[in-house]
């Protein structure tokens, strides 16, 4: 019994020894902890926009026309001369072949018709002819002569030419600078931004810590639309356009 109460005496230090370690431990973690979260930084944000009106510099269209024969030799010299009457046409108004302007292949099809009894019943099919295809594409800066072309074609009509046409589309061959120019105007915007609320509130900007790039949009002029795409529209139905581009900038706090 005696040695048995020597033992507990003993060990009772040793405890009190861990117990202490294990408070300090904790503490420590604790303090740890704390001073993490103290070393986080808070930051700022903000997003800038910039858009510019600017007139398209290069104009495309396409048209089609079609003839009909009894036998493709014939189709084919019709279409032919078709062909030459636009091509006369086009260089009169001054675009030029080769360079503005050029002819696609012929597409050829065999036409058949049903052929009924006196009965009304149907009894077979027969040849009947052939439709020959072709079309022809203008790509230019011409934009004015080309809108010309694309909205009076009477006179081609007047000489038999069955030419169908498509709506032009039109396109800015400068697009690469006048995006750039945007992305530096939407950054100052964004810059200004951050410096009015900064400012407001007393705090002082650090180091750029994150920024973004937004949808590059380009619109048509005065079209009253303030939806974007997910990847961004491309208008090329419009002469006139807008484009618009948006950044996000974020700065850390002092």
């Amino acid at each position: 019994m005696e040695n048995e109460t020597k033992r507990v005496r003993s060990s009772w230090p040793s405890a009190l020894i861990i117990g202490i370690c294990i408070v300090l431990s904790s503490s420590a973690i604790a303090w740890g902890l704390s001073s993490f979260h103290s070393m986080e930084k808070h930051t700022i944000g903000a997003t800038g926009s910039a858009n510019v009106d600017f007139e398209s510099d290069l104009i495309t269209w396409s048209g089609s026309f079609k003839v009909h024969a009894e036998t493709s030799q014939g189709a084919y010299k019709q279409i032919k001369r078709d062909a030459d009457t636009v091509r006369e046409y086009l260089k009169d108004h001054g675009i030029r072949e080769g360079e503005e302007f050029e002819f696609g292949s012929v597409d050829i099809t065999k036409i058949t018709k049903d052929v009924y009894d006196a009965n009304g019943n149907w009894v077979g099919s027969e040849d009947d002819g052939y439709d020959l295809y072709q079309s022809v594409s203008i790509t230019s800066s011409q934009i004015d002569v080309v809108e010309k072309i694309s909205s009076d074609i009477s006179s081609l009509l007047d000489e038999g030419v069955e030419l169908t046409s498509n709506a032009p589309q039109y396109y800015y061959t400068k697009l690469d600078d006048l995006k750039l120019d945007l992305i530096e105007k939407a950054t100052q915007n964004a810059r200004e931004r951050i410096n009015i609320i900064s400012k407001e509130s007393g705090a002082e900007l650090g180091k750029l810590v994150n920024s973004n790039l937004g949808v590059f949009q380009i619109t048509a002029t005065n079209s009253g639309t303030g939806d974007y795409s997910y990847d961004g529209a491309f208008d090329t139905g419009s002469r006139d356009k807008t484009a618009t581009i948006t950044v996000r900038l974020e700065y850390e706090l002092k």
